[in-house]
Parts: structure tokens; sequence; C-alpha cells
């Protein structure tokens, strides 16, 4: 599976949040992350074997980074 998450950040903070995901080894799954223009402020993409993983990196390791305001999640299955 391949989740694209999209995220919405405090106001001046997405290269800082985005180079703390790049940063951050302990983070499983995630293959890329990038600031975009737009309405969303960046997006990672998570490449896992299940939702219950995803699920994990996305609520217990990437929601709880500072400066992170809201996520919205787009799944894929490949």
């Amino acid at each position: 599976m391949r989740a694209y998450v999209l995220l919405t950040t405090r106001p001046g903070t997405s290269e800082e949040v985005v180079s703390a995901i790049k940063a951050a080894r302990n983070i499983k799954g995630v293959v890329q992350a990038d600031s975009v223009y737009g309405r969303f402020d960046a997006v990672v993409v998570i490449e896992a074997e299940d939702l219950e993983t995803i699920s994990k990196t996305l609520y217990k390791v990437i929601e709880k980074m500072p400066n992170i305001v809201h996520t919205e999640t787009l799944l894929t299955v490949f």
C-alpha cells in the first residue's frame, strides 16, 4: 500500500517539518517528503505492507510532530 499524506503546517514551518521528517530515521515506511505550493504545505509518501503499519506511522509519529496542524491521507493499493 501507498499513502500520500497531505500536511498543513503552522505558517512558515513547512520546510522545517519536511526537514525533520527526512532527517528522522525512525519513521518507518516514509519514502519521500516534499514541500508543495497550494492548499497543502507538504506531501509525505509512506509505503507499507498493510494499513496498520501506515496508521502507526501516521498517528504515532507524523501527527505528533510539532507544527503539523492537519493531515489528509490518500490511500492507494499497488
